[in-house]
């Protein structure tokens, strides 16, 4: 029987950032080799289906620096340290948005990229849905849209959606 297990032998603290750090360790695999493994730790962050009516989920756009271009996504925002997910996620829906969600239903969590990093994301649905007032963080150019849900779907076939966190909360919010 395979043993999935690798014993950390050393680590390194290689890079120190405002939001991310990054870590060099030596380890050693169930057969006794050596190897390095190197990961991004990351705070995390929550990400919300938030369903307006029968046909209709809020989406945001805007710019991802990292793929240097517009993405179309779920709100979603990162945990900061000590952030309560439940709580976080209500404040990201209203600041992204302006909505807020009677009615919050969790759907798990998922790792973004496990090869490499530890971000988790924990994923949410929110119903019963009152406008309040957008109030992006300051900094962040972001603009919502209310979306059929038919259509939505359409984009992630035809891969005008590829934003991973985005298809995996849909896929869970519509047991797909």
């Amino acid at each position: 029987m395979t043993t999935f297990n690798e014993k950390t032998l050393s680590e390194k603290m290689v890079f120190d950032g405002k939001f991310i750090k990054v870590a060099k360790y030596d380890v050693e695999i169930s057969t006794g080799q050596k190897r390095i493994r190197e990961v991004v730790h990351h705070p995390g962050g929550v990400v919300v289906v938030a369903q307006k009516d029968e046909n209709t989920i809020l989406m945001v756009k805007q710019y991802r620096y990292p793929i240097k271009q517009v993405s179309l996504e779920l709100p979603a925002g990162r945990l900061e340290p000590n952030d309560n997910p439940d709580e976080r996620i209500k404040k990201e829906l209203e600041e992204e948005t302006g909505y807020i969600a009677e009615t919050w239903k969790s759907l798990g969590y998922i790792y973004t990229t496990p090869g490499i990093c530890d971000e988790k994301l924990y994923l949410y649905y929110a119903t019963k849905l009152t406008f309040k007032k957008q109030n992006p963080e300051e900094g962040e150019i972001i603009e919502y849209f209310e979306y059929n849900i038919d259509k939505v779907f359409e984009l992630i076939k035809t891969g005008e959606i590829n934003d991973a966190k985005t298809i995996c909360a849909l896929t869970r919010a519509f047991k797909l």
